[in-house]
């Protein structure tokens, strides 16, 4: 009896271990679920997730593929632990194949464990693990005022005819906060799977900002006033830099005048410009892009705020005439 008693406590510690997240190899994939999940044994057997894979690497994020042959999950869990060893957690919509992972350490190798979840039990597993890239110098974050052509045939000699397919525009500044940057551009020909933004911050640290494809505005946030900021974005294509197009700004200095707005004169203005629709025009996992519209009047400028993962209150300042803007 106190054999019994002993061992009982052992297996079920053993079996509701979440923060080790163990690859158990040896293990057959669709035991682990029945020690999980008991009651749900046809479940199992009909949703399989396979695949975990990375498809893109830079030092600050890790962007990872899976696929679900079988069946269907309500969502998914992707767990890992950052660089000082703390677990993180980041819930996934049951329909997505696909997550960016950002805020990662440059040089840092990473373990990712993603969960397919059915009923809010987990039933399947897939891991996978990489190494972020190496923090670029300088001379690789500001491109030399060499050839644009003979850039690209160095660093992808393989896209020696892609140049004349795919060609970047113009890169400028739409508008300036002490705090923000929104950047704006075209694409005289083509096009590309995606784009990257890099610059360095006011410590001097790189940053590196994944774009979708289809985007042509960007506002980065977090910025430090009256700081000169240069911004290089990277045309991508099967993950490989295409074409870049460079452009540097200086943010504004803090405003202290910020109460005459508040004055008895400006009593007619809220009558003659009205704001409306706000709405979700697309998700994504590493952003969102918002719409709106004004019926009646118009706005020098928008002000959106928000709080992060972490609570952290943030604030885009936004151009006033624009009625979309993605919050990456």
């Amino acid at each position: 009896l106190d054999g019994s008693t002993y061992l009982l406590p052992l297996s079920i510690t053993a079996a509701e271990k979440p923060e080790e997240l163990p690859l158990h190899t040896e293990e057959p994939q669709h035991e682990k679920p029945q020690t999980e999940v008991p009651t749900s044994e046809a479940t199992s057997a009909q949703v399989v997730l396979e695949g975990l894979r990375v498809s893109s690497v830079t030092p600050n994020s890790v962007q990872l593929q899976w696929s679900v042959p079988k069946g269907s999950f309500n969502s998914f869990m992707l767990q890992y632990r950052d660089a000082h060893g703390q677990p993180q957690a980041l819930p996934i919509d049951g329909t997505s194949r696909s997550v960016m992972v950002s805020g990662l350490s440059p040089s840092h190798r990473y373990r990712f464990h993603l969960y397919g979840l059915w009923g809010g039990k987990r039933i399947d597993r897939v891991s996978t693990d990489t190494v972020t890239g190496e923090a670029e110098t300088r001379e690789e974050l500001v491109p030399s005022a060499e050839p644009k052509q003979e850039k690209l045939k160095t660093e992808s000699p393989a896209f020696e005819a892609l140049p004349a397919q795919a060609v970047l525009g113009e890169l400028k500044i739409s508008s300036v906060t002490p705090k923000s940057v929104q950047l704006q551009w075209s694409i005289s020909e083509g096009s590309f799977d995606s784009f990257m933004l890099q610059y360095r911050d006011a410590q001097g640290q790189p940053q590196a900002l994944p774009i979708d494809g289809e985007s042509r505005l960007m506002t980065v946030p977090g910025l430090s006033p009256s700081h000169q900021y240069h911004f290089h974005l990277y045309g991508l294509r099967d993950r490989k830099k295409i074409d870049h197009v460079s452009t540097e700004v200086m943010t504004e200095e803090p405003q202290h005048e910020k109460p005459q707005t508040e004055s008895p004169t400006t009593g007619i203005a809220p009558p003659q410009a009205i704001l409306e629709d706000l709405r979700v025009s697309s998700i994504k996992p590493g952003s969102v892009q918002l719409q709106w519209s004004i019926p009646k009047g118009s706005f020098d400028s928008f002000i959106l705020q928000y709080r992060d993962a972490q609570g952290q209150p943030q604030a885009l300042s936004i151009n006033g005439e624009f009625r979309s803007v993605t919050v990456p």
